[in-house]
């Protein structure tokens, strides 16, 4: 399952994976990572309530900034490896 959900994100989890550059990866960043998505999905959803409540379409962009965040924090922290996120963390 995990190696056709990577083939599947290929194009964003290649991003974060590629290159052969040192890196300091620490499980906290995993864990952290693995938060922040979830919280901006959470953000998202209460945007998402609030722009059909006020029947406002201004509600789409953070609701699409916080989806699109909490997607690839999320797919970096379940199937990507250690580089890719040690590198979305920006730790050398």
């Amino acid at each position: 399952m995990k190696t056709a959900l990577r083939k599947l994100f290929s194009p964003i989890l290649n991003s974060f994976e590629s290159g052969e550059d040192v890196y300091v990866y620490k499980q906290s960043h995993r864990k952290i990572l693995l938060f922040m998505g979830g919280l901006s999905f959470v953000l998202s959803i209460i945007s998402l309530i609030a722009a059909i409540a006020a029947s406002q379409l201004a509600g789409f962009l953070p609701i699409l900034i916080f989806f699109i965040g909490g997607l690839v924090c999320l797919i970096v922290g379940l199937l990507g490896s250690d580089h890719a996120v040690a590198r979305i963390w920006g730790s050398k």
